[in-house]
């Protein structure tokens, strides 16, 4: 696999498990996650926004953020429905679909550069929801601990809300 070339698979779950199984194991643990309204700490690292808006009130001394990358926040459709449906697995294989487009693949870039040159970088975020939000998303992904909902069974019933089950001929029940 030779530069992006990985990038460019339209499989988000191939995507993925390609991402991590070519990143050295340094990459896996120096990406924390931080509210942007917490105030900044000197261990921080490099702080990277991750959303599509500047936070709501908050001013850009305050913030000390290094670098914005808004293309690798998710798409306002996806967070819009997001926001309606709750629906966390769903939310993160329509998201990592979203970083194959060629935006999202050179932030991507960037945010890996990032790693390699700092030992620690912070993703800042202003969801008010501290464990679904798409640093959170991005920090599983750069972690390697990514992995894809079950083809059957009680994860695929829960991603697709609303799906019937048909019964089968001579079942009970």
């Amino acid at each position: 696999m030779g530069g992006n070339d990985y990038f460019a698979w339209n499989d988000y779950y191939v995507f993925s498990a390609a991402v991590c199984k070519c990143l050295p194991p340094f990459y896996r643990m120096p990406v924390k996650i931080k509210r942007a309204y917490e105030k900044p700490a000197l261990t921080d690292g490099p702080r990277i926004l991750v959303d599509r808006l500047w936070p709501r009130g908050l001013k850009k001394e305050a913030a000390r953020i290094d670098h914005w990358l808004k293309d690798l926040a998710p798409s306002d459709t996806l967070r819009v429905w997001f926001h309606s449906s709750n629906n966390w697995v769903l939310f993160k294989k329509r998201y990592f679909k979203e970083l194959c487009t060629p935006e999202a693949t050179e932030a991507l870039s960037r945010l890996y550069q990032l790693l390699d040159e700092h030992a620690e970088v912070t993703l800042i975020y202003a969801s008010a929801d501290m464990e679904h939000n798409n640093a959170v998303a991005l920090k599983e992904l750069l972690e390697g601990m990514k992995k894809p909902p079950s083809s059957s069974g009680p994860a695929k019933a829960a991603a697709v809300p609303g799906r019937m089950t048909k019964r089968r001929p001579g079942s009970r029940g």
